[in-house]
């Protein structure tokens, strides 16, 4: 069992950060986040996308639970599922773009790929 990183937050406030970073991604197809919370919005949208390759009903309903716009379940079910058919995994790209200004925190984009 992986171990989740508690990014700083409790976990009320880290569940639904991840869950808006990723209905972000989902929606957007690309974000630029922290390295290490980019690592996390990994795990879930990987996840995400296996559901709507599935495509059923209880796979819809799982994914509802989780993303927070029927919008992005949709276009999750309608059109990113089905550029994946033949992919096993894999589907989301982490790239580092250096130090943030403030803080130094290292910053990354994570796109679909």
């Amino acid at each position: 069992m992986a171990k989740e990183r508690k990014l700083g937050r409790v976990t009320a406030h880290r569940n639904l950060m991840l869950r808006n970073l990723v209905t972000d991604l989902l929606r957007s197809g690309r974000i630029q986040t922290t390295e290490t919370r980019a690592k996390e919005v990994r795990r879930v949208a990987e996840k995400m996308i296996t559901l709507g390759k599935r495509g059923d009903l209880h796979a819809k309903r799982q994914a509802l639970a989780y993303v927070l716009d029927r919008a992005v379940v949709t276009k999750l079910f309608d059109e990113i599922a089905k550029n994946y058919t033949e992919r096993n995994g894999g589907y989301t790209r982490i790239m580092k773009v250096g130090p943030r200004r403030g803080d130094a925190a290292e910053m990354a984009i994570i796109e679909l790929v």
